[in-house]
């Protein structure tokens, strides 16, 4: 018989070969992803025709065909969309598959199943799967897919192979040539609210932007719109009467019809992302069969199992408050001291919601504590414009009675860890370009002399710092609230969702 030392010792090892080919299995996906910036050929497409050959390859045209989808498209809120409807079905007993993106701190954020991220097991045997039958038939003429392109094909091997009854979608960027629009007949198609992001491939203007995430409409599939600005508005309904189908717009859900429970995901905002599920999975479950389960009208109370969905629904890095617990175990007698305001807002519009939903969290946390101090960690891709979002974030918070005492910019952490890789970032001192958040901190300055609002945040009347690294600002930020202790940290992280998931991996340690 095993002696028991045996046994941990085969399993400590299983664990370490596991852990080397999911390293292994990150490495490949890190190679998809393809160098050039994603508006080199603006979005006409590039070479989109062969996702068909790629379905073909990996034997999913017909599993496609079968699958009973919903599509949704938009700028803000198709995340929280997909996830509300997701929840809504799984709750009223229906086996889902929900695809989104970005992931926060592991790939297989991305492949939810019945609202679970894939297990590694299933994950690594779907990953070779297509990898292997894809690096067999590509060539020179047929190059293997770009890293989300082949995120969009392994959600369909994974939703196929496990017979999920509804597969979520949630467009990758814009509509028309994204790759989960190979999908010709979803069962309902959504577009969450539009505003300005992506311009740089998607168009300068909210109507060419709302004509690309247009395209997910299809002949003879029901859509329903979250309100929208009439300039976007007028090309959506466009573009559904071309194809001869019924645009819906959907009111936002209202609280009494929820019977006195709170969403899932909070902020003001989630209301409308609400409304827009609750069409969608009510469409979903009419189109099946299931008219029984639908609400009777727009206004009374919803059925129980809708309540129970929107209630219990969950996304990591949208409205997210996370103590920190290093700090806050140090402090047992009294409120926490250090505490994170997630929020992965990265377009104008959604900074606004992110300032309100700050200014109104903290308030709360503020009555059970006199001192606090409010202090910005931000960092944004350098594709989007800091002017276009720092002024929204700032005016909106000023509005609503929060001044920021202090703003931190620092790089993502992510530039060093593959796709949520186990491994950490370099710990020795590398060469980093700091030019982006020098000028991010250049336009925060502005925005304080301009306004005229400046507050002393420290003895030495410093209003921004640039860290080399996201842990050094996390360093310094629990030095700084262990060293004050009745004072309460309130720090907002925002401007991209990779920041997000970069803080929160290093919170989890």
């Amino acid at each position: 018989m095993e002696s028991s030392s045996t046994t941990a010792a085969a399993a400590l090892h299983a664990g370490g070969v596991a852990e080397r080919e999911y390293e292994e299995v990150l490495g490949r996906l890190s190679s998809l992803i393809t160098q050039k910036v994603r508006a080199d050929t603006g979005n006409r497409g590039n070479q989109w025709d062969l996702m068909g050959r790629y379905l073909q390859i990996l034997e999913l045209e017909e599993p496609i065909a079968r699958m009973k989808v919903i599509h949704v498209a938009g700028t803000k809120g198709k995340g929280s969309t997909c996830t509300f409807t997701e929840s809504i079905l799984r709750s009223c007993g229906f086996r889902t598959g929900l695809f989104t993106s970005p992931h926060l701190m592991d790939v297989r954020e991305r492949f939810r199943l019945d609202g679970v991220d894939i297990s590694e097991e299933k994950f690594l045997k779907y990953f070779w799967c297509c990898w292997n039958k894809l690096k067999e038939k590509t060539d020179d003429d047929i190059p293997m897919p770009a890293y989300f392109r082949f995120m969009a094909l392994l959600a369909f091997k994974i939703f196929s192979a496990e017979q999920v009854d509804v597969a979520l979608l949630e467009v990758g960027l814009g509509g028309k040539f994204d790759a989960t629009n190979v999908v010709k007949s979803p069962v309902v198609c959504g577009i969450s609210s539009l505003g300005y992001d992506h311009m740089e491939i998607l168009g300068n203007t909210l109507g060419e932007i709302a004509g690309e995430k247009a395209g997910i409409f299809k002949k003879g599939v029901p859509a329903y719109t979250a309100p929208q600005p009439e300039e976007a508005m007028v090309v959506l309904k466009r573009r559904a009467s071309e194809l001869g189908i019924s645009l819906q717009v959907v009111d936002p859900l209202k609280p009494h019809q929820l019977k006195d429970q709170h969403l899932g995901l909070q902020g003001e905002h989630q209301y409308e992302n609400a409304g827009l599920a609750v069409a969608l999975a009510s469409t979903w479950l009419e189109k099946q069969g299931h008219v029984d389960r639908m609400p009777l009208n727009h206004t009374d109370p919803l059925p129980d199992q809708f309540i129970r969905g929107l209630s219990s629904a969950s996304l990591q890095g949208r409205a997210q408050i996370v103590p920190d617990s290093q700090v806050n175990s140090e402090e047992k007698d009294r409120d926490s001291s250090l505490v994170f305001y997630l929020d992965g807002a990265h377009s104008p519009e959604s900074m606004e919601i992110c300032a309100r939903w700050f200014s109104h969290a903290t308030k709360e946390q503020s009555q059970t504590c006199s001192k606090s101090r409010k202090i910005l960690l931000f960092n944004c891709m350098s594709v989007r414009d800091p002017m276009r979002l720092l002024p929204h974030l700032v005016d909106t918070a000023t509005q609503n009675g929060v001044h920021f005492d202090l703003a931190l910019f620092v790089p993502n952490q992510s530039q060093h860890n593959k796709l949520g890789s186990k491994a950490s970032a370099p710990a020795g001192p590398e060469q980093i370009d700091l030019s982006w958040q020098l000028s991010l901190q250049a336009v925060w300055e502005k925005l304080l002399n301009d306004d005229n609002k400046g507050s002393n945040s420290t003895d030495s009347g410093e209003t921004s710092l640039v860290f080399e690294s996201l842990p050094l600002a996390i360093e310094w930020l629990r030095k700084n609230a262990v060293e004050d202790p009745s004072t309460s940290y309130q720090v907002l992280v925002t401007g991209s969702l990779h920041l997000i998931g970069d803080v929160l991996r290093l919170l989890k340690k």
